[in-house]
């Protein structure tokens, strides 16, 4: 299992930058290898991934969701992966998102690829792209203000 951390200070408000990435089904426009997120529900995503040659689709649910703090999930079937993405504002026109993922990479070409960093540079450049998604768009595709807690709270 792989931990990877990336930070990327954003120059939009935290509310833009929380709704937009509360729009999964826009993550193909700025995540290298991601060729569709289906939302399925307010708790649930269908992913379609291409890495490598290889097509991967698994499913992933939502654990943790706060207005302008943090999205968490995990996988629940295909690749095991977790995360959560932290929006901490900064100023009123600047947000820092940080992401820290859980991998735990799947066959001999992905153990190979987390052990030369190309995972960590992927998650990176994934971060940059949005970045530069949010700062061009100047605004947010849409946004999800729920409120999800996370198992066994009330």
């Amino acid at each position: 299992m792989s931990t990877i951390t990336e930070s990327v200070d954003v120059h939009v408000p935290v509310s833009r930058v929380y709704n937009q990435w509360t729009q999964f089904e826009s993550f193909p426009a700025f995540m290298d290898g991601v060729e569709n997120v289906r939302q399925l529900d307010d708790t649930h995503t269908h992913w379609v991934t291409r890495v490598g040659g290889a097509t991967r689709e698994f499913d992933a649910t939502i654990t943790e969701q706060h207005p302008d703090e943090r999205v968490a999930w995990r996988s629940i079937n295909g690749p095991t992966h977790a995360g959560v993405i932290t929006f901490h504002r900064i100023d009123d026109a600047t947000t820092r998102v940080t992401a820290q993922m859980d991998i735990d990479p799947d066959g001999f070409a992905e153990e190979a690829a987390d052990k030369l960093g190309v995972i960590d540079r992927k998650v990176k450049g994934d971060m940059r792209r949005f970045k530069a998604f949010i700062e061009e768009r100047g605004a947010e595709t849409g946004g999800w203000r729920g409120d999800i807690d996370p198992p066994g709270t009330l």
